[in-house]
């Protein structure tokens, strides 16, 4: 796969358009919760890909998906107004997607959430929307907000803490959730640093916003042990770093996808601009999770990310899996190679493709992986 799409160059429209078209075949992020037909009836009239031809191409489906489900809800069937909602909440997503960077952007944003939560009402194991004090430093937030499931079983469970990356959010685990919850296990669904509702920028020690969550699960009688924990893309590496960092608070750690230093170097940045295995502006959602306005910035607060730097990979860790396709272009595997070669050992998975190496066997191994720990970690 080459390092960069179309001669290192953002996509046109007609190229963004087949791209997303071969995503949503495949339901494949981050077309994995549209059906090709949606995708299509939004794809035919879409102006552009600035925010503001962008966003009412998606919002105005949205907004039509949602009715479509509070009419159902009036009718009483359940069923089909959850399936409403859960379009409702991909064509929003997709309103969004890659960030909130555009007025338009930022009011999909809040309606994605509105129609995950109006879903989430309606799951057999239902979304219960938690918020809990956070003590930031000045300009931060004062909450982090998760969304927790408990399984049917009774009794307490032990718990995973997920969260994803630069532009999967809370509203994205569903899938991994609902693995969890079969097998026995709370979830806990979060926003990674800068994304979402998180209170804080993607700074060096922005593991913080999981503190209060940790804190939470450990007032908890319904919930035993200490939580493991699943970072998707770029959250592999707030999972890599609360592994080391907090070892003491967490029973495991899943880096799926995630960096931890060559990542974050200069020649990497560069490489890694226009990326086949990404839709469109990732500098640009890279930057406004870091909170950085130039491109100065952008080299300068990626650059001191690095755990390497950090002096931390050298010293114990929580017991950690390591998942990554082999040729991600995205995230170096390098950094893969990096940290098995320092501190704990650790167990690794590489698959076939790109970035996260997604196959039909991927998550199904790092649940089985996590919920093995979880409950390990509750005995």
């Amino acid at each position: 796969m080459a390092d960069t799409h179309a001669g290192g160059r953002p996509r046109t429209l007609d190229e963004a358009k087949e791209w997303m078209r071969q995503k949503a075949v495949a339901r494949q992020h981050p077309m994995n919760n549209l059906s090709v037909e949606d995708t299509e009836s939004v794809l035919a009239t879409l102006p552009g890909l600035d925010g503001a031809s962008w966003a009412p191409a998606w919002t105005t489906a949205g907004e039509a998906a949602f009715e479509q489900a509070m009419q159902s809800q009036r009718e009483g069937d359940r069923t089909t107004a959850r399936e409403h909602f859960l379009r409702a909440h991909g064509f929003f997503f997709m309103g969004r997607f890659p960030c909130p960077n555009h007025p338009f952007k930022l009011e999909s944003a809040q309606r994605e959430r509105d129609a995950y939560l109006a879903a989430g009402a309606l799951f057999d194991r239902p979304v219960e929307r938690v918020t809990v004090p956070f003590q930031g430093r000045e300009g931060e937030g004062d909450a982090v907000v998760f969304l927790f499931r408990r399984p049917a079983t009774t009794g307490p469970v032990p718990v995973v803490v997920m969260w994803g990356g630069v532009d999967a959010w809370k509203e994205q685990m569903t899938a991994a959730s609902d693995l969890l919850l079969a097998r026995g296990v709370a979830t806990i669904a979060m926003d990674g640093p800068g994304t979402g509702e998180s209170p804080v920028k993607g700074v060096p020690d922005a593991d913080r916003q999981f503190l209060p969550v940790f804190d939470w699960v450990e007032r908890r009688d319904d919930l035993i042990g200490r939580p493991a924990c699943l970072g998707r893309s770029f959250g592999g590496y707030w999972a890599t770093r609360l592994a080391h960092v907090h070892a003491s608070r967490i029973s495991a750690a899943v880096n799926w996808g995630g960096g931890a230093h060559y990542m974050f170097q200069a020649d990497w940045i560069a490489a890694s601009r226009y990326p086949d295995s990404y839709l469109m502006e990732l500098v640009e959602t890279r930057m406004r999770m870091l909170g950085a306005s130039t491109d100065a910035e952008y080299l300068g607060f990626f650059e001191r990310l690095s755990l390497l730097d950090q002096g931390l990979l050298d010293q114990p860790c929580a017991p950690m899996l390591l998942v990554n396709g082999r040729e991600d272009k995205q995230c170096p595997v390098a950094d893969i190679d990096l940290l098995v070669s320092h501190g704990s050992p650790k167990s690794v998975r590489m698959f076939p493709g790109g970035h996260m190496g997604i196959t039909p066997e991927t998550l199904p191994l790092i649940v089985e992986w996590l919920a093995a720990r979880a409950h390990e970690g509750a005995r």
